[in-house]
């Protein structure tokens, strides 16, 4: 069942020492939820989709004609864990001329020879703009601390905790930075488990439809799944700030997953108390000149059209 109290418990306090065990994966595993039974719940996490995709219309049109803010999301995740599917669901909604959305993959030699945050900085959204991540800078904390051969050239072959206490602070630093400038960051773990991953790799493998999302790759990095779990933690306990919070999103259930994120969003965006532009009084005057032309215009137009002849 979803409810604000679910969505609002799912967001990690700052300080917080995050044991992923203790956050749930499976959204159905409540007594309500049970209850109600998985196709009443299904049902009701549409309906609370559908309610927040006209709620986020109307806050993105607010952030764009108040041209104070920006928004960052940020989607991290586990393979199949289903960021792709939760982004074009959530946001399928919204104007595509205020909202871009950016998939970093392996980083190319340009970019390994700049600092790490450096291709993610090209990225981020403009005021008035919603910009989303599907994967991020948390790659250089998450993939490499699993794989630190990918680390690139000029860094350690065997960083310690020193190295990763520095990156995380880098990260905090950035985000105080695109905060204090206007940029409400908002961060989403879709949280799956190992069991779930399973299920939907064996679904790529035998659904001809999903064949070409499989990877050999899924596989492999299946077999670092502790290390990975770690990794998250370590991660999410060092970088969820009341600045920019990390969420942590029980995945197991597409449907109810999405509705949670949609929820988060469009409350953390209303609690911008955004407001549309107040006119000074020489503007309002304007307007009411072009107001009175155009009406005058109106009228002219309609006084020298030639009347039917009557009969």
């Amino acid at each position: 069942m979803i409810s604000t109290k679910q969505s609002e418990q799912s967001r990690i306090s700052a300080g917080t020492k995050v044991k992923l065990k203790n956050y749930p994966t499976d959204s159905s595993d409540t007594d309500v939820a049970k209850e109600l039974g998985e196709d009443a719940v299904k049902e009701m996490a549409a309906n609370a989709l559908l309610e927040s995709r006209l709620h986020l219309d109307a806050v993105q049109n607010l952030l764009y004609a108040s041209d104070t803010y920006s928004v960052l999301l940020i989607f991290q995740a586990m393979d199949a864990a289903g960021k792709d599917g939760t982004i074009r669901h959530v946001m399928s909604g919204v104007n595509p001329q205020g909202c871009q959305v950016f998939s970093f993959k392996k980083p190319s030699v340009e970019e390994l020879d700049h600092n790490f945050l450096w291709r993610y900085m090209k990225a981020l959204p403009e005021r008035g703009r919603i910009g989303i991540f599907n994967r991020s800078y948390y790659e250089d904390v998450l993939v490499v601390k699993v794989h630190p051969e990918w680390l690139g050239p000029g860094q350690p072959t065997n960083p310690g905790k020193k190295f990763w206490a520095r990156r995380y602070e880098d990260i905090n630093n950035f985000e105080k930075h695109l905060t204090r400038n206007g940029t409400l960051v908002i961060k989403f773990f879709l949280h799956l488990s190992k069991k779930e991953q399973k299920k939907r790799f064996l679904e790529r493998l035998t659904n001809p439809d999903k064949h070409w999302k499989f990877s050999d790759a899924d596989l492999a990095e299946r077999e670092h799944w502790d290390d990975y779990q770690k990794a998250f933690e370590e991660a999410l306990t060092a970088t969820s700030t009341e600045r920019a919070p990390w969420y942590v999103i029980p995945a197991d259930h597409k449907d109810v997953a999405r509705a949670m994120v949609a929820e988060i969003i469009v409350k953390s965006i209303q609690d911008l108390k955004l407001e549309y532009p107040k006119l000074s009084t020489d503007q309002l005057g304007n307007l009411e000149i072009a107001r009175a032309k155009l009406e005058k215009k109106q009228k002219s137009a309609a006084a020298a059209t030639p009347q039917a002849p009557e009969t």
